[in-house]
Protein backbone atom coordinates (compact mmCIF):
# COMPACT_ATOMS: atom_id res chain seq x y z
CA UNK A 1 0.00 0.00 0.00
CA UNK A 2 1.41 3.41 -1.04
CA UNK A 3 1.83 6.41 1.21
CA UNK A 4 -1.38 8.21 0.14
CA UNK A 5 -3.65 5.14 0.55
CA UNK A 6 -2.14 4.51 3.99
CA UNK A 7 -2.68 8.14 4.95
CA UNK A 8 -6.28 7.94 3.73
CA UNK A 9 -6.87 4.74 5.71
CA UNK A 10 -5.43 6.35 8.87
CA UNK A 11 -7.67 9.38 8.44
CA UNK A 12 -10.75 7.16 8.05
CA UNK A 13 -9.78 5.18 11.16
CA UNK A 14 -9.47 8.36 13.21
CA UNK A 15 -12.86 9.53 11.96
CA UNK A 16 -14.48 6.20 12.84
CA UNK A 17 -12.91 6.15 16.31
CA UNK A 18 -13.94 9.74 16.98
CA UNK A 19 -17.50 9.37 15.72
CA UNK A 20 -18.97 7.69 18.84
CA UNK A 21 -17.71 10.54 21.04
CA UNK A 22 -19.10 13.19 18.71
CA UNK A 23 -22.42 11.35 18.47
CA UNK A 24 -22.65 11.08 22.26
CA UNK A 25 -21.97 14.77 22.67
CA UNK A 26 -24.64 15.67 20.10
CA UNK A 27 -27.30 13.47 21.74
CA UNK A 28 -26.42 14.53 25.30
CA UNK A 29 -28.18 14.14 27.66
CA UNK A 30 -29.92 10.78 27.30
CA UNK A 31 -30.33 10.15 31.03
CA UNK A 32 -30.44 11.98 34.34
CA UNK A 33 -27.69 14.40 35.34
CA UNK A 34 -26.36 14.72 38.90
CA UNK A 35 -25.15 18.05 40.24
CA UNK A 36 -23.03 17.43 43.32
CA UNK A 37 -23.01 20.22 45.90
CA UNK A 38 -20.15 19.64 48.38
CA UNK A 39 -21.98 21.40 51.22
CA UNK A 40 -25.17 20.74 53.22
CA UNK A 41 -28.71 21.32 51.96
CA UNK A 42 -30.15 24.78 52.57
CA UNK A 43 -26.98 26.75 51.93
CA UNK A 44 -26.21 29.17 49.11
CA UNK A 45 -24.69 26.60 46.74
CA UNK A 46 -27.59 24.21 47.33
CA UNK A 47 -30.16 26.94 46.65
CA UNK A 48 -28.47 27.87 43.36
CA UNK A 49 -28.10 24.23 42.29
CA UNK A 50 -31.79 23.47 42.84
CA UNK A 51 -32.95 26.62 41.07
CA UNK A 52 -30.72 26.08 38.02
CA UNK A 53 -31.16 22.31 38.09
CA UNK A 54 -34.93 22.66 37.72
CA UNK A 55 -34.46 24.89 34.66
CA UNK A 56 -31.86 22.58 33.08
CA UNK A 57 -34.22 19.66 33.61
CA UNK A 58 -36.92 21.49 31.65
CA UNK A 59 -34.53 22.34 28.81
CA UNK A 60 -32.86 18.94 28.56
CA UNK A 61 -35.97 16.83 29.11
CA UNK A 62 -34.03 14.77 31.68
CA UNK A 63 -34.01 14.76 35.47
CA UNK A 64 -31.34 16.90 37.10
CA UNK A 65 -30.66 15.59 40.60
CA UNK A 66 -28.97 17.74 43.24
CA UNK A 67 -26.88 15.54 45.53
CA UNK A 68 -25.42 17.11 48.67
CA UNK A 69 -22.09 15.54 49.64
CA UNK A 70 -20.78 17.70 52.52
CA UNK A 71 -17.68 17.08 54.60
CA UNK A 72 -14.05 18.15 55.13
CA UNK A 73 -14.62 21.72 53.91
CA UNK A 74 -16.25 20.57 50.69
CA UNK A 75 -13.45 18.19 49.76
CA UNK A 76 -15.51 14.99 49.83
CA UNK A 77 -18.05 16.06 47.22
CA UNK A 78 -15.47 17.87 45.10
CA UNK A 79 -13.24 14.79 44.99
CA UNK A 80 -16.19 12.63 43.88
CA UNK A 81 -16.65 14.82 40.81
CA UNK A 82 -12.91 14.90 40.10
CA UNK A 83 -12.96 11.10 39.89
CA UNK A 84 -16.29 10.79 38.02
CA UNK A 85 -16.56 9.74 34.38
CA UNK A 86 -16.01 12.74 32.06
CA UNK A 87 -19.31 12.29 30.28
CA UNK A 88 -21.33 15.28 31.49
CA UNK A 89 -23.59 13.28 33.78
CA UNK A 90 -21.81 14.31 36.99
CA UNK A 91 -21.27 18.02 37.53
CA UNK A 92 -20.05 20.13 40.46
CA UNK A 93 -21.64 23.35 41.67
CA UNK A 94 -19.35 24.86 44.25
CA UNK A 95 -18.42 28.18 45.83
CA UNK A 96 -15.01 29.82 45.47
CA UNK A 97 -13.67 27.74 48.35
CA UNK A 98 -12.43 25.38 45.60
CA UNK A 99 -9.64 27.92 45.08
CA UNK A 100 -8.89 28.27 48.81
CA UNK A 101 -8.65 24.66 50.06
CA UNK A 102 -5.31 23.92 48.35
CA UNK A 103 -3.75 26.42 50.75
CA UNK A 104 -5.47 24.92 53.80
CA UNK A 105 -4.75 21.20 53.50
CA UNK A 106 -1.34 19.53 53.34
CA UNK A 107 -2.70 16.73 51.19
CA UNK A 108 -5.52 17.23 48.72
CA UNK A 109 -6.88 14.34 46.64
CA UNK A 110 -7.63 16.58 43.67
CA UNK A 111 -6.23 19.60 41.87
CA UNK A 112 -8.78 22.39 41.22
CA UNK A 113 -7.08 23.28 37.92
CA UNK A 114 -5.84 19.95 36.52
CA UNK A 115 -8.83 17.78 37.51
CA UNK A 116 -11.72 20.03 36.44
CA UNK A 117 -13.09 21.62 33.30
CA UNK A 118 -14.76 24.97 34.08
CA UNK A 119 -18.27 25.30 32.67
CA UNK A 120 -20.16 28.38 33.92
CA UNK A 121 -19.47 31.24 36.32
CA UNK A 122 -22.86 31.93 37.94
CA UNK A 123 -22.49 34.89 40.25
CA UNK A 124 -21.16 36.30 43.47
CA UNK A 125 -22.63 36.77 46.95
CA UNK A 126 -20.97 39.51 49.01
CA UNK A 127 -20.93 39.49 52.78
CA UNK A 128 -22.56 41.80 55.26
CA UNK A 129 -20.54 42.97 58.25
CA UNK A 130 -23.11 42.52 61.01
CA UNK A 131 -22.89 43.19 64.74
CA UNK A 132 -25.05 42.49 67.74
CA UNK A 133 -27.54 45.39 68.13
CA UNK A 134 -25.96 46.71 71.34
CA UNK A 135 -22.42 46.82 69.91
CA UNK A 136 -21.09 50.43 70.24
CA UNK A 137 -19.60 50.77 66.74
CA UNK A 138 -22.00 52.19 64.17
CA UNK A 139 -19.60 52.11 61.21
CA UNK A 140 -16.54 50.30 59.87
CA UNK A 141 -14.29 53.18 60.93
CA UNK A 142 -15.69 53.05 64.48
CA UNK A 143 -15.07 49.28 64.56
CA UNK A 144 -11.48 49.83 63.43
CA UNK A 145 -10.98 52.57 66.02
CA UNK A 146 -12.34 50.35 68.82
CA UNK A 147 -10.08 47.47 67.77
CA UNK A 148 -7.01 49.71 67.62
CA UNK A 149 -7.77 51.25 71.03
CA UNK A 150 -7.97 47.81 72.67
CA UNK A 151 -6.22 45.17 70.52
CA UNK A 152 -7.51 41.63 71.00
CA UNK A 153 -10.59 42.73 72.95
CA UNK A 154 -13.21 42.16 70.21
CA UNK A 155 -14.32 38.69 69.16
CA UNK A 156 -15.62 37.76 65.72
CA UNK A 157 -17.55 34.66 64.69
CA UNK A 158 -17.05 32.47 61.63
CA UNK A 159 -18.60 29.35 60.15
CA UNK A 160 -15.40 27.47 60.97
CA UNK A 161 -11.63 27.48 60.50
CA UNK A 162 -10.66 28.14 56.91
CA UNK A 163 -14.16 29.12 55.77
CA UNK A 164 -14.63 32.07 53.46
CA UNK A 165 -16.02 34.34 56.16
CA UNK A 166 -13.12 33.43 58.46
CA UNK A 167 -10.55 34.33 55.80
CA UNK A 168 -12.43 37.49 54.82
CA UNK A 169 -11.93 38.82 58.37
CA UNK A 170 -8.28 37.77 58.28
CA UNK A 171 -7.93 39.75 55.04
CA UNK A 172 -9.68 42.71 56.72
CA UNK A 173 -7.35 42.47 59.73
CA UNK A 174 -4.25 42.36 57.54
CA UNK A 175 -5.30 45.41 55.52
CA UNK A 176 -6.37 47.54 58.50
CA UNK A 177 -3.72 46.36 60.95
CA UNK A 178 -6.20 45.50 63.71
CA UNK A 179 -6.42 42.49 66.00
CA UNK A 180 -9.76 40.66 66.35
CA UNK A 181 -10.17 37.31 68.13
CA UNK A 182 -11.51 34.41 66.06
CA UNK A 183 -14.38 32.32 67.47
CA UNK A 184 -15.11 29.46 65.02
CA UNK A 185 -18.47 27.66 64.87
CA UNK A 186 -19.77 24.64 63.01
CA UNK A 187 -21.56 26.53 60.28
CA UNK A 188 -23.23 29.91 59.75
CA UNK A 189 -26.50 29.17 61.62
CA UNK A 190 -24.73 28.53 64.94
CA UNK A 191 -22.47 31.55 64.49
CA UNK A 192 -25.28 34.00 63.79
CA UNK A 193 -27.28 32.71 66.78
CA UNK A 194 -24.48 33.77 69.12
CA UNK A 195 -24.18 37.14 67.39
CA UNK A 196 -27.94 37.68 67.78
CA UNK A 197 -27.61 36.65 71.43
CA UNK A 198 -24.74 39.08 72.01
CA UNK A 199 -22.18 36.43 72.94
CA UNK A 200 -19.93 37.30 69.97
CA UNK A 201 -20.28 40.85 68.62
CA UNK A 202 -18.98 40.73 65.02
CA UNK A 203 -19.72 38.46 62.06
CA UNK A 204 -19.02 38.66 58.32
CA UNK A 205 -22.13 36.80 57.16
CA UNK A 206 -23.24 36.25 53.58
CA UNK A 207 -25.91 38.68 52.42
CA UNK A 208 -28.19 35.76 51.48
CA UNK A 209 -28.28 34.40 55.05
CA UNK A 210 -27.85 37.72 56.89
CA UNK A 211 -30.71 39.54 55.17
CA UNK A 212 -33.62 38.09 57.21
CA UNK A 213 -31.86 38.89 60.50
CA UNK A 214 -31.04 42.42 59.33
CA UNK A 215 -34.64 43.05 58.31
CA UNK A 216 -35.92 41.68 61.63
CA UNK A 217 -33.54 43.92 63.59
CA UNK A 218 -31.80 40.95 65.19
CA UNK A 219 -28.42 42.19 63.96
CA UNK A 220 -27.19 45.58 62.76
CA UNK A 221 -25.30 45.93 59.48
CA UNK A 222 -22.24 48.18 59.19
CA UNK A 223 -21.25 47.53 55.57
CA UNK A 224 -21.21 45.03 52.74
CA UNK A 225 -18.05 43.58 51.23
CA UNK A 226 -18.54 43.88 47.47
CA UNK A 227 -16.95 46.63 45.41
CA UNK A 228 -20.44 47.92 44.64
CA UNK A 229 -23.45 48.22 46.94
CA UNK A 230 -25.76 45.24 47.28
CA UNK A 231 -29.06 45.61 45.42
CA UNK A 232 -30.91 44.23 48.44
CA UNK A 233 -29.12 46.63 50.84
CA UNK A 234 -28.73 49.74 48.67
CA UNK A 235 -28.49 52.14 51.63
CA UNK A 236 -25.62 50.26 53.24
CA UNK A 237 -22.09 51.40 52.26
CA UNK A 238 -19.39 48.98 51.17
CA UNK A 239 -16.25 48.41 53.24
CA UNK A 240 -14.37 50.05 50.36
CA UNK A 241 -16.56 53.16 50.65
CA UNK A 242 -16.11 53.09 54.42
CA UNK A 243 -12.42 53.89 54.29
CA UNK A 244 -10.78 50.54 53.44
CA UNK A 245 -9.95 51.08 49.74
CA UNK A 246 -9.95 48.01 47.52
CA UNK A 247 -11.34 45.65 50.13
CA UNK A 248 -13.53 43.01 48.54
CA UNK A 249 -14.70 39.66 49.88
CA UNK A 250 -17.49 37.27 49.12
CA UNK A 251 -17.99 33.97 47.44
CA UNK A 252 -18.57 33.26 43.79
CA UNK A 253 -20.21 30.13 42.45
CA UNK A 254 -19.32 28.05 39.44
CA UNK A 255 -20.22 24.84 37.65
CA UNK A 256 -17.40 22.43 36.83
CA UNK A 257 -17.17 19.08 35.04
CA UNK A 258 -14.48 16.40 35.33
CA UNK A 259 -11.47 17.15 33.14
CA UNK A 260 -11.63 15.57 29.64
CA UNK A 261 -15.39 16.08 29.44
CA UNK A 262 -16.05 16.71 25.71
CA UNK A 263 -16.10 20.38 24.76
CA UNK A 264 -19.46 19.93 23.00
CA UNK A 265 -21.05 18.81 26.28
CA UNK A 266 -19.45 21.64 28.26
CA UNK A 267 -20.67 24.14 25.68
CA UNK A 268 -24.19 22.68 25.83
CA UNK A 269 -24.44 22.87 29.64
CA UNK A 270 -22.91 26.35 29.63
CA UNK A 271 -25.31 27.64 26.95
CA UNK A 272 -28.40 26.39 28.81
CA UNK A 273 -27.14 27.70 32.16
CA UNK A 274 -26.47 31.13 30.65
CA UNK A 275 -29.96 31.08 29.12
CA UNK A 276 -31.43 30.28 32.55
CA UNK A 277 -29.45 33.12 34.15
CA UNK A 278 -30.81 35.51 31.51
CA UNK A 279 -34.41 34.63 32.37
CA UNK A 280 -36.07 37.59 34.16
CA UNK A 281 -37.86 35.31 36.66
CA UNK A 282 -34.62 33.63 37.70
CA UNK A 283 -32.79 36.96 37.80
CA UNK A 284 -35.44 38.38 40.11
CA UNK A 285 -35.18 35.35 42.39
CA UNK A 286 -31.38 35.42 42.53
CA UNK A 287 -31.16 39.17 43.08
CA UNK A 288 -33.70 38.82 45.87
CA UNK A 289 -31.30 36.37 47.52
CA UNK A 290 -28.45 38.88 47.29
CA UNK A 291 -26.70 37.22 44.34
CA UNK A 292 -24.83 39.48 41.94
CA UNK A 293 -25.28 37.62 38.65
CA UNK A 294 -22.11 37.37 36.54
CA UNK A 295 -23.09 34.72 33.92
CA UNK A 296 -19.81 33.95 32.13
CA UNK A 297 -18.45 30.88 30.37
CA UNK A 298 -15.58 28.41 30.81
CA UNK A 299 -12.75 30.84 30.03
CA UNK A 300 -13.84 33.41 32.61
CA UNK A 301 -14.46 30.79 35.31
CA UNK A 302 -11.07 29.22 34.65
CA UNK A 303 -9.31 32.59 34.89
CA UNK A 304 -11.12 33.49 38.13
CA UNK A 305 -10.24 30.12 39.70
CA UNK A 306 -6.55 30.66 38.94
CA UNK A 307 -6.66 34.29 40.14
CA UNK A 308 -8.22 33.31 43.47
CA UNK A 309 -5.63 30.58 43.98
CA UNK A 310 -3.01 33.33 43.76
CA UNK A 311 -4.99 35.80 45.90
CA UNK A 312 -5.73 33.58 48.89
CA UNK A 313 -2.32 31.92 49.27
CA UNK A 314 -0.57 34.83 51.03
CA UNK A 315 -3.65 35.64 53.15
CA UNK A 316 -3.92 32.05 54.42
CA UNK A 317 -0.17 31.85 55.04
CA UNK A 318 -0.01 35.11 56.99
CA UNK A 319 -3.05 34.11 59.05
CA UNK A 320 -1.37 30.78 59.88
CA UNK A 321 -4.46 28.74 59.01
CA UNK A 322 -3.78 25.04 58.36
CA UNK A 323 -6.21 22.14 58.44
CA UNK A 324 -5.41 18.41 58.61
Amino acid sequence: MGFLPRLRALFLAICVLGFPFAAKAQSYPTRSITIIVPFPAGGSADTLARLLGARLSEKFGQSVIVDNKPGVGGNIGTDLVAKAAPDGYTLLLTPSSIAIVPHLYKKLAYDPIKDFAPVTLIGNIPMAVVVTPKFPAKSIQELIAMAKAKPGSIDYASAGNGTTNHLAVEQFKQITGIDLVHVPYRGNPLAVLDVIGGRVPVFFDFVLTALPHIRDGKVRVLATTGLKRSEVLPDVPTVDESGVPGFEAGTWFGIYAPVKTPKEIIDKVNAETLAALADPAIQTRLKGLGVDIIAKGPAELGELTKADLVKWGPIVKKAGVKLD
